[in-house]
């Protein structure tokens, strides 16, 4: 006897029958200049070195994959005390702009970033923010929750004289963003912890301690809170209009994205183990 499979032929018909595609219109908005402009001083090298990179990118739609360069601008920075101008090129056309002549930002000194991009003059200052070195960083053997996590344990000492804020960048774009308010001008020591999804071990990561502001301080956490961690750096794509102190003096409601900061920044290689 031939057997008919009357149910599993209704049930194909049936969800076929109710499948509709669904377009999503999101809203295209003109592109907005985003300035990155993060220097870090590396004050515990002999002889000091530092990265004054300015980078330059356009904001792109949501669902865009690649977020643009903005090439073809004029960077210069202005030192303030003496009015003297550190130009910047981009010498690989990738958006990156670099000083002509390498140059160490000073102490108390306040420099100008202006940005000239489609006919338009954007400007920030920024003064360079003193920091501590890192006094310890070493593998841990505690974990969290899946019991696969891999702890790094820092140590380092504040500065009482000052309220300090810090920036820590653990590598693949995982940040923290911390102040001294509980533990002013004592030997300070947390745990971070990375998970398998953050970093594959073993493997040497290049931890950064930078002191900021505590302007850049607020921004930098809420920009981590819209971004996420993992989401291609925090400057990569900024899904709401978040200001920094970059203006556009030319049109102020073509305001940019982004930010100009010096930090003293502190670094440690460490090789970590797979110890599960």
């Amino acid at each position: 006897m031939k057997k008919i499979y009357i149910l599993p032929i209704l049930l194909m018909f049936f969800f076929s029958n109710c499948e509709k595609v669904v377009d999503v219109d999101v809203p295209s908005i003109p592109p907005k200049l985003i300035i990155d402009a993060s220097f870090e001083v590396f004050f515990d090298e002999n002889p000091v070195t530092a990265n004054t990179v300015v980078k330059l990118r356009l904001s792109a739609d949501y669902f865009d994959d690649v977020i643009p360069a903005a090439l073809n601008a004029t960077v210069f920075l202005t030192n303030l005390s003496d009015n003297s101008v550190i130009n910047f090129s981009d010498t690989n056309a990738d958006g990156d702009y670099e000083p002509i002549n390498s140059f160490i930002p000073a102490d108390n000194v306040t420099y100008e970033l202006t940005v000239i991009y489609d006919n338009e003059t954007y400007k920030g200052t920024a003064t360079k923010i003193k920091s501590t070195p890192l006094t310890s960083v070493k593998q841990g053997d505690e974990t969290l929750f899946s019991g696969n996590e891999t702890e790094l344990k820092i140590s380092f000492k504040d500065d009482a004289n000052e309220e300090n804020f810090y920036l820590f960048d653990f590598t693949n774009n995982l940040f923290l963003a911390i102040e001294d308010r509980f533990f002013n001008g004592a030997d300070y020591n947390f745990s971070y912890f990375y998970s398998e999804d953050d970093l594959k071990v073993p493997t040497a990561v290049k931890i950064k301690m930078s002191g900021i502001t505590k302007e850049y301080f607020t921004y930098f956490r809420v920009l981590i809170n819209q971004s996420g961690q993992n989401a291609g750096g925090p400057f990569e794509t900024v899904p709401s209009s978040l200001l920094g102190n970059m203006i556009n003096t030319t049109n102020e409601e073509n305001f940019p994205l982004g930010y100009f900061h010096i930090s003293e920044t502190d670094t440690y290689t460490i090789f970590l183990e797979d110890k599960n």
